[in-house]
């Protein structure tokens, strides 16, 4: 299979959100329901609010989505009730503490932490490319070095780092930025075993909009995160990434 060879400069790609339809998955606590508050200040035309449970909102711009992102009729279904999206936030995670002493635990993390978000992903593409929107996956500081006491969470961040990564070089000739947000502490339900500073969820949510609206491919939302973003940025690995992405294919299945 040919391949492309020749670096082209990138171009600075920025999300207006007003007027925008986004779909948020694990919307309905901590960070998703956040993000959903966030993105209905700055002006979204709709809010597709992706749950497994009820939420309590009464603006009429959110749309309750009843999305498990682990069931494939539930994702299906999903996708015949949006006629429109502009913007895909793949929020939904699991951060179970573990040893990795169970393989279940490890594949329920997978399942949830990086096949939900590549399954979702790959359903929602179409409309993503009729928009020429984007794709925001939520992920960790931990994709990028493990915290021993959730191993099996980091492994899924670091999965669903690369894929964020993949899936940003294969569809940049059709117009679908991906974007990858590094997570630090936040105060959320998931970190309430950790007496560390946190975040909150409303600086969370503010700093990813803020990255998007920046055109920035990877956010650092939080200060923690923030306190790194300089490294990644210039670091080895990123050099990489860019690097590697002359090598897309000419015909791309997705």
């Amino acid at each position: 299979m040919a391949a492309k060879h020749s670096v082209t400069p990138k171009k600075e790609i920025t999300m207006d959100i007003a007027q925008k339809a986004i779909l948020i998955t694990g919307a309905n606590r901590g960070i998703g329901r956040a993000l959903v508050q966030e993105a209905l200040r700055r002006g979204a035309k709709r809010v597709y609010a992706g749950t497994r449970g009820t939420l309590d909102m009464t603006d009429a711009r959110v749309t309750p989505i009843s999305l498990d992102v682990t069931s494939d009729s539930q994702i299906e279904q999903a996708v015949s009730q949006i006629g429109g999206l502009d913007m895909l936030i793949n929020n939904s995670g699991i951060a179970p503490y573990d040893d990795l002493g169970d393989r279940t635990v490890i594949e329920q993390a997978l399942a949830v932490n990086f096949f939900g978000m590549y399954k979702v992903s790959r359903a929602f593409l179409p409309l993503l490319k009729r928009s020429k929107g984007a794709i925001v996956n939520n992920l960790s500081l931990m994709a990028l070095a493990p915290l021993p006491l959730t191993p099996s969470y980091a492994i899924s961040k670091a999965a669903a780092l690369s894929m964020t990564q993949s899936l940003r070089a294969l569809l940049a000739s059709q117009s679908v930025t991906v974007d990858g947000v590094f997570l630090g502490p936040v105060d959320t339900d998931m970190t309430c075993g950790f007496e560390i500073p946190k975040a909150s969820t409303e600086t969370a949510a503010t700093g990813i909009f803020d990255g998007l609206e920046n055109g920035e491919e990877d956010i650092f939302p939080d200060p923690m995160s923030l306190s790194i973003a300089d490294g990644w940025r210039n670091g080895v690995a990123k050099q990489f990434e860019r690097q590697y992405a002359a090598f897309v294919p000419e015909s791309v299945a997705l």
